[in-house]
């Protein structure tokens, strides 16, 4: 009985329709859910709180080191930010800032990856990764406001997340392969997403088709 109470106190709640909603609009990877699961959920801090301690010091180290940043230094700065905003995850989203989470996530995101690009004389490259995250979040909003439907898993593996994009630009810096790495990672990622979403579209509208009964021009004059 003892040990059924103890697993019981330590499982992780079970989320609320309020946060499966947020968390689709945060577009968490494997990694961001995996920490969240596992440690996130035990930090009794609002998630915007969690969110905001990893943004902060992002954004002080890009205004004050600039490209002039080393890889070790934006290394920290961006590893502090994914783990901070994957302890978020964990946490129920009820307060009274949960809105700000996502957008905050955004901001984290298309920050890093600019900066990461900037060290590398890469911008171009990091900007056409970015038209492609855009056309993710666009396609989150739209898919869950109209849909009413979540990412398939596979495909939430694919787009890694903003966690594992920023990690992904980071890692292809460190390689050497920026600018050429961030070209080719977003015409994949493009690929996969326009097609995905054309099809979840096309599946939607047909399903919502309804037949059309016309009547016969004789039966009108009639």
């Amino acid at each position: 009985m003892s040990s059924v109470a103890g697993a019981t106190a330590t499982a992780p709640p079970p989320p609320t329709p309020e946060r499966s909603a947020i968390w689709g609009y945060r577009d968490d990877g494997p990694l961001a859910n995996a920490i969240g699961r596992s440690i996130g959920w035990r930090i009794p801090v609002p998630p915007i709180a969690l969110v905001l301690a990893g943004l902060v010091p992002l954004l002080v180290s890009i205004a004050v080191e600039g490209d002039d940043a080393s890889d070790a230094a934006a290394g920290a700065a961006i590893a502090w930010m994914v783990l901070m905003g994957s302890l978020a995850s964990g946490r129920r989203h009820q307060d009274a800032l949960r809105w700000a989470v996502p957008p905050m996530l955004r901001v984290a995101e298309f920050a890093s990856i600019l900066w990461i690009g900037s060290l590398d004389g890469a911008l171009p490259a990091a900007f056409a990764f970015l038209c492609v995250v855009s056309f993710r979040v666009y396609d989150l909003v739209y898919r869950l406001r109209y849909r009413a439907s979540k990412t398939p898993d596979w495909l939430v593996a694919v787009a890694l997340g903003w966690d594992g994009r920023i990690l992904l630009a980071f890692v292809l810096l460190v390689a050497g392969l920026l600018p050429a790495g961030l070209y080719v990672a977003a015409a994949l990622l493009a690929a996969v997403l326009a097609g995905e979403s054309v099809r979840g579209w096309v599946q939607f509208l047909r399903a919502q088709r309804r037949p059309v009964l016309y009547e016969d021009e004789e039966d009108e004059a009639a």
